[in-house]
């Protein structure tokens, strides 16, 4: 199973879109699970009020700080991993990904892990 794909799976089976992201990293990082959902437990549902940026790019730029951080900022990689994100997704807000207040669903959850998993091994050349 790709990692993408690893993702959805643990969106399907009780993880936040968040966690969903960091678990499917689980190995690259040599962190284990557990200590991943703690880290990203509060991010699922855009900090769990739709008002605030996708759980799954959260991760993404939890694991890109985790990967490229050596000491300076990684302001532009985390720039370019939010405007790739946005590109796939067509926003990084959860409720307008969700169309919460037009109605319009631009990236379902799945998509959304997806996409962010995607950008993510893009940025780290995976």
């Amino acid at each position: 199973m790709d990692r993408k794909e690893l993702a959805v799976n643990y969106k399907h089976n009780g993880h936040n879109c968040c966690q969903s992201v960091l678990c499917a990293f689980s190995e690259e990082l040599n962190m284990p699970i557990e200590e991943l959902d703690k880290m990203g437990a509060c991010f699922g549902g855009g900090m769990g009020t739709m008002e605030s940026t996708c759980g799954s790019l959260c991760g993404a730029q939890m694991i890109l700080g985790i990967k490229t951080f050596e000491g300076k900022p990684v302001i532009r990689n985390a720039a370019s991993l939010h405007k790739a994100f946005n590109e796939k997704c067509g926003a990084t807000i959860c409720k307008d990904l969700k169309g919460r207040d037009t109605g319009v669903v631009l990236c379902e959850c799945d998509n959304c892990v997806r996409n962010a998993v995607t950008v993510l091994e893009e940025a780290l050349n995976l």
